[in-house]
């Protein structure tokens, strides 16, 4: 951790040095090079832990990276992600869950002012609305379902390609009551429209939104679970007739 900082700390003042003076092409690069290295290792933390308090800690190394690149939207955007994992695994109460979403969405704002991917913003501004609901679904169903389907509809439009807003949508019908629409089989071909979009998916850059495919992999593992006891069921029965 004390590396990471300490090479932050070099991109930083590699960059001010650069607002103040012609900087040798090297230095450039090399001052480039150091913040893309760091920036990945830490998407990569965020990408591969789901402790809530390591999430903040990250979400917070990335509000420092966004002061190194004032101009890439990026770490504020996996700022906003971090917060919103944290959000999902942390024991607190609905009111600091809520508290967090809040600063998801500033850094969302964030990253919106620097013109970032509108199609992914949209996605995971969707899967924010979504945790608003989780934390009250009796009190909130009405409002922010009804929020996640319309901003899942407009990332899908800006982007059909972008497997992200299929699988907040499948969620959505998952999580929905049965009355309304939803349940795990209304689902169920969503979430495989979706693992077929993240098959043909190909992120712009290294460091571009990738989430989610393990998601949607491990949704449809369990529906394959839960159907095998009901084959099972049925070749015995059907033994039995004969």
């Amino acid at each position: 951790m004390k590396k990471s900082l300490f090479t932050l700390a070099l991109a930083a003042i590699s960059f001010v040095a650069a607002a103040q003076t012609t900087p040798a092409p090297v230095a450039t690069t090399a001052a480039a090079g150091s913040y893309t290295e760091l920036l990945g290792a830490t998407i990569t933390q965020v990408r591969n832990t789901g402790d809530a308090a390591e999430l903040q800690a990250l979400a917070a190394k990335l509000e420092r990276a966004a002061t190194v690149a004032p101009a890439d939207w990026l770490p504020r955007y996996y700022q906003a992600y971090a917060l919103l994992i944290s959000s999902f695994t942390s024991k607190e109460d609905g009111d600091a869950k809520d508290a967090l979403l809040d600063r998801a969405e500033a850094a969302l704002a964030q990253a919106r002012q620097r013109k970032g991917d509108e199609s992914e913003l949209l996605a995971l501004q969707a899967y924010v609305y979504q945790a608003r609901l989780g934390i009250s679904p009796m009190l909130r169903s009405m409002k922010y379902s009804r929020m996640v389907s319309e901003t899942v509809a407009q990332a899908k439009k800006i982007n059909p390609a972008n497997p992200r807003p299929y699988l907040i949508g499948a969620n959505n019908v998952y999580y929905m009551p049965s009355m309304f629409g939803g349940g795990a089989e209304a689902a169920k071909p969503l979430f495989e429209e979706a693992k077929a979009k993240y098959a043909a998916f190909r992120p712009a850059s290294p460091l571009a939104p990738t989430w989610g495919q393990n998601q949607v992999l491990g949704r449809l593992k369990k529906y394959e679970v839960a159907a095998a006891p009901a084959a099972a069921t049925s070749t015995a029965a059907s033994s039995t007739a004969k």
